[in-house]
This record gives structure tokens, C-alpha cells and sequence, in this order.
């Protein structure tokens, strides 16, 4: 996800918190172009190195896709989506921070 230039990316071990997986990974872009076009290249990668082709949820709007890569779950957001979910607080990581406002707004 660096090369994807992913923003605010959060591991989150879910080991005896969860049976859905082992860990959630939470991270931001900047447009749903760049949102969807991570999900798209972190699947390519994940059948590449030889596992199964993950399941995407929410490709088709690209606010935020979750990925399905079994044993870690990936949740890729637009900022404004991320925060207004907040899904890090459900599990007791840290959230990301609201952008900053411009002058005047």
C-alpha cells in the first residue's frame, strides 16, 4: 500500500478479540479513484503471492472498499468516510485526526 501512497494506515491485531481474522488493516486515500485503485492493486498482489482471490466490498463507489484477504481484513476509506466511521474506536486504536479546516471555511 506504500506504492498506492496509502495515508493513516493502522494495524489493528485482532488475536482474542475476533474470529473474523488476525488482523484488520485500516487506511485513507485522497479520492475514490486512488481508493479503488488500492483495492484493485493490493488484490493483484495477494494472488501474485499465490493466496486466494480476496473478496471486495464497496469497489464500485470506492468511499470505502473492505477487502477480504482472510486471515486480515482491510478497510480502505476516503478521509471524510474514515472519520465519520470511526471504525478504529470499535477495536481501541487510534483514530484519524479531522483535516484541518482552510482559513475562512
Amino acid at each position: 500500500m506504500d506504492d498506492d501512497k496509502a495515508e493513516d494506515v493502522v494495524v489493528i491485531d485482532l488475536g482474542g478479540k475476533s474470529s473474523i481474522a488476525d488482523h484488520m488493516i485500516v487506511a485513507s486515500g485522497r479520492s475514490t479513484r486512488q481508493v479503488g485503485a488500492m483495492a484493485d492493486h493490493l488484490a493483484a498482489k495477494l494472488k501474485a503471492a499465490g493466496f486466494d482471490v480476496p473478496k471486495l466490498e464497496g469497489r464500485a463507489n470506492a468511499d470505502w472498499v473492505l477487502v477480504d484477504a482472510g486471515d486480515a481484513i482491510v478497510h480502505l476509506f476516503r478521509p471524510e468516510v474514515r472519520i465519520f466511521y470511526n471504525i478504529e474506536k470499535m477495536w481501541d486504536a487510534p483514530s484519524p485526526a479531522a483535516p484541518a479546516s482552510s482559513p475562512g471555511a
